[in-house]
């Protein structure tokens, strides 16, 4: 079999991209989409997700204040 050599150096990303919320940012800023069915349950659900995920930054920030300060 020939191997071919790839090239195995990291991707060099922009200073946008490594910045760029992804998908989080997306869950927390995308619009209304009419197609998605609106029912408390699914809301509720979304809310405790949004809410769980706010808290875990928090609690990284503050372990990352600590540990270097």
């Amino acid at each position: 079999m020939n191997e071919e050599k790839v090239n195995k150096e990291p991707k060099k990303l922009s200073v946008r991209e490594f910045l760029s919320l992804g998908e989080v940012g997306g869950y927390f800023f995308r619009g209304k989409d009419p197609s998605r069915p609106r029912n408390f349950n699914i809301r509720m659900m979304h809310g405790i997700n949004k809410l769980s995920i706010v808290m875990f930054l928090i609690a990284v920030i503050v372990i990352v204040v600590r540990r270097f300060f």
